[in-house]
């Protein structure tokens, strides 16, 4: 086989935009299976919740646009204003925490906190809420990742996050204006997605299509195996047994450029539940959907 393409991820559970990307990850993670090897890169947006507060957030503010702005992406949301402003700094500190413990587990983490972020009030800066959002995720010791948070190992690898987060200056993503420089360095926004293989280096900076990813897939591995859509999606289910959004499975059986057709995809995952084949988990606004 092949070497895989790297896919370096620049992302942070709280950036809504990066949470309104899973749908088009899933995809490419259907598509391309072993053929893509995935890392991901915690951006660390802010550090203490002071420094949103500074730019003018409020809770109110961020519920509205969760709203007005984020709705339409189809990730599921429940945009009640928390008790105050967050930071994210902790939360990244808690998965790069994951990542040393259980190597690997670090994206179920994260995906845990996403939801937690977006569909709860936790207050996702205190060990008290990360813990509660970490609860439900197999293979890893919350406890021990809690004590781990203030330890020169967790702080070392995520600094060196950071970093490698800050040197977007003179990249294509600078070059498309995907870049912030918010706290001084130019930085990838959430979510920023490089791609490397035999030499070559990729770039998708900040929001972007599954149309944009899969065509810089192409490029770089035109002689690879690309997996179409299936024809159940029980199907896909099976593939992703730690759930899937609705708009994740919509997206995943959409052919070719057509709009995803989320409606159709629902009532397709209620007949499975009510064949006793799949569940239905609420999550805020929607659900989650496992093979039963």
């Amino acid at each position: 086989m092949a070497e895989p393409v790297s896919v370096t991820v620049f992302n942070d559970a709280g950036c809504p935009w990066g949470y309104s990307a899973n749908p088009a990850f899933r995809v490419l993670e259907w598509r391309y299976g072993t053929q893509l090897e995935w890392r991901l890169v915690l951006i660390g947006l802010t550090n203490a919740a002071q420094e949103y507060v500074d730019r003018g957030y409020t809770p109110l503010r961020s519920a509205e646009g969760y709203a007005r702005r984020f709705r339409r992406f189809g990730m599921p949301l429940a945009p009640n204003p928390r008790a105050r402003v967050v930071g994210t700094g902790r939360s990244c500190r808690a998965v790069v925490a994951v990542r040393l413990q259980a190597p690997g587990r670090e994206w179920e983490a994260f995906r845990a906190l996403q939801f937690a972020f977006f569909t709860t009030t936790l207050l996702l800066d205190e060990d008290e809420g990360i813990a509660a959002a970490l609860g439900g995720v197999e293979g890893i010791d919350v406890d021990a990742v809690i004590a781990a948070l203030d330890t020169p190992a967790v702080e070392d690898a995520y600094q060196r996050d950071r970093a490698e987060a800050r040197s977007a200056a003179a990249s294509p993503t600078q070059f498309q204006d995907k870049h912030a420089t918010s706290d001084g360095p130019v930085r990838y926004t959430a979510p920023s997605l490089v791609f490397e293989h035999d030499g070559r280096r990729l770039e998708a900076g900040g929001w972007q299509t599954i149309e944009a990813y899969d065509v810089v897939v192409a490029n770089l591995i035109p002689d690879g195996e690309r997996r179409g859509v299936p024809d159940e999606p029980l199907e896909l289910l099976r593939s992703f047994p730690e759930g899937l959004t609705t708009q994740e499975i919509a997206q995943l059986l959409t052919r070719g450029n057509d709009a995803p057709d989320r409606v159709e995809a629902e009532v397709r995952l209620l007949r499975l539940v009510a064949d006793g084949a799949a569940s239905r988990t609420p999550l805020g606004d929607d659900a989650l959907w496992k093979p039963a």
